[in-house]
């Protein structure tokens, strides 16, 4: 039988900035055990702290407090580049702006994070991965030649190509319309499975958040 291990747990994790007003909390107390392979999803009213929660959980900000064990390394204690090598290795990330680069081409944006860890099949896993989301015929085109719900299939295939352990997306769907979302859904899901990634998701559609095997709610920085 498949055993999932424990691959993101965090121990009282919180974040607070300073203010002229004085210290203002954004997350609070936040305990937390994702095991591989799950799908989870982040919700909550605006300023509840979702996004901040999935910079920390990625090694993109540090917390004020607490702790944060990746794939059983504690990433609060590691340097940036420490935290940069850890994100290399083992997450992927889709955007709701996209975060492509507007000099390159589909295909050079996919092939970017595999020529960056030094992949010397970078070409043909990127177009593998274009062709996987149905852009095989637009490979050489820039974002700004691209629709949104194409661009967000560039971003897919970019973030998969890497076959990271975790995918992280924030608001996948924001800027999409509902036909084009619901596309980009079932594209990562299928891909999640193919894949057998742990996805974090933050999101404000509640038909996305269904399809997740668990819904994290945040109220006011702290789990609810």
């Amino acid at each position: 039988m498949e055993t999932h291990t424990e691959i993101i747990v965090t121990k009282g994790l919180g974040k607070s900035v300073a203010t002229a007003e004085g210290d203002l909390h954004i997350l609070a107390a936040v305990d937390l055990i994702i095991k591989s392979g799950e799908s989870i999803a982040i919700v909550g009213e605006s300023g509840s702290g979702k996004s901040t929660l999935l910079g920390l959980l990625a090694g993109l900000d540090t917390p004020s407090s607490g702790q944060i064990l990746l794939n059983g390394k504690s990433i609060t204690d590691m340097t940036e580049d420490g935290r940069a090598a850890m994100r290399n290795d083992l997450i992927g990330f889709v955007f709701q702006s996209f975060q492509l680069l507007p000099g390159l081409t589909a295909l050079e944006n996919v092939m970017l994070p595999l020529e960056l860890s030094g992949n010397a099949n970078a070409k043909s896993l990127a177009l593998a991965l274009l062709d996987r989301v149905g852009l095989a015929h637009r490979t050489s085109h820039t974002p700004k030649q691209l629709s949104g719900g194409e661009q967000q299939r560039v971003a897919l295939a970019r973030a998969f190509v890497t076959r990271p352990a975790i995918l992280f997306a924030d608001e996948p769907t924001g800027n999409l319309d509902s036909k084009t979302g619901a596309y980009i859904i079932e594209l990562l899901f299928e891909l999640n499975l193919e894949n057998q990634t742990t996805l974090i998701l933050v999101t404000h559609d509640p038909s996305l958040a269904a399809r997740c095997q668990r819904t994290i709610r945040l109220n006011a920085g702290r789990l609810i």
